[in-house]
């Protein structure tokens, strides 16, 4: 049997998963299959998938059932003693499974792995914007007011998913958010503060259908908060608040200032607090400067910051060269 599971759902994702499976077959770490989850797709992923030579790849093909359906799929069919999630459009670097290994390795009572995430855009590059979470250990009080945790960084026990379920199918785009809950609630966490995972933004991001995604969070937040003790229910405030200014990013990446000054109204209005950070004020000056400039001027500006980062702090680093050469 595999010690890792690795479960990519794909979706018409050929433009993409090409790249992304041999990010997973350069492993340092070798002993895992990759279940390739075909979820009704129109591509040819069939027809790619017959010059795959490496036996440790499957192909498991079924009608659409939405990305929690797909994962569903690769969870039952998983030998691994460690699951790990991947979108068809992501990658990862070639030391992510050995060293979240040996995290899982090291200390038998977590249920779950993460790790640093890089931002990159259809081309590969990094757009100098990167996810440094530092939650573990018990995390469950603040995995409830935000989703640390990228869902193509995760990796978690096996055993984890017959205590807890497996992914909600009337959940999409908040669907792993859900799930990070359900297992912090009975599990402890780990994170490898490295950046082992690359992120793809590009214009069929679920994440950037903002009303979708305020819908599905108002699921999870709700269920949530069912079981929350009386003197956490100050939190479920606090929940929105993360989550409308996370929206209100992502709609200034898709160029809507409008939806994106709605979705901080809505931040401020949940959490007063937040008008005051660092990380709305910045929110704010991306507004007015997408706002008063055009979209494009700020994607020009964004750009050359990015750049000075590239250059002021070594970035792309070792971790991002390893996806372009």
């Amino acid at each position: 049997m595999p010690k890792v599971s690795v479960v990519i759902p794909a979706y018409n994702a050929m433009a993409y998963l090409p790249k992304t499976l041999e990010s997973v077959l350069r492993q340092t770490f070798t002993d895992f299959e990759v279940l390739i989850i075909n979820d009704g797709s129109s591509d040819c992923i069939s027809e790619w998938f017959a010059s795959v030579t490496d036996s440790r790849v499957k192909l498991i093909s079924q009608e659409n059932q939405g990305l929690s359906g797909a994962r569903n799929t690769g969870i039952a069919q998983a030998q691994g003693e460690y699951i790990a999630f991947l979108d068809a459009d992501d990658l990862w670097v070639p030391t992510k499974l050995e060293k979240q290994v040996r995290c899982f390795e090291d200390n038998s009572a977590v249920g779950l792995v993460h790790n640093w995430t890089i931002l990159i855009d259809e081309t590969d590059k990094p757009t100098g914007e990167q996810w440094s979470p530092d939650s573990e250990g018990n995390v469950w009080e603040q995995i409830i007011m935000i989703n640390s945790v990228s869902s193509g960084a995760a990796i978690v026990r096996r055993c984890c998913f017959e205590n807890v379920g497996v992914f909600a199918r009337d959940l999409s785009g908040t669907a792993d958010w859900d799930m990070w809950i359900r297992i912090a609630y009975r599990y402890p966490f780990t994170v490898v503060k490295e950046p082992l995972t690359f992120y793809r933004q590009h214009s069929q991001n679920m994440s950037k259908n903002c009303q979708h995604m305020l819908a599905n969070a108002r699921i999870v937040i709700e269920r949530a908060y069912q079981s929350v003790p009386l003197e956490l229910l100050y939190l479920r405030s606090r929940a929105y608040a993360y989550f409308y200014r996370y929206q209100a990013w992502v709609s200034i990446y898709s160029g809507d200032y409008k939806q994106a000054m709605y979705c901080r109204r809505q931040a401020f209005l949940h959490n007063p607090q937040l008008r005051f950070s660092n990380n709305c004020l910045r929110l704010s000056l991306a507004i007015f400067l997408t706002r008063w400039l055009g979209v494009d001027k700020y994607a020009s500006i964004r750009s050359l910051k990015r750049n000075l980062n590239h250059r002021l702090f070594n970035v792309p680093t070792a971790a991002t060269e390893s996806i372009t050469n």
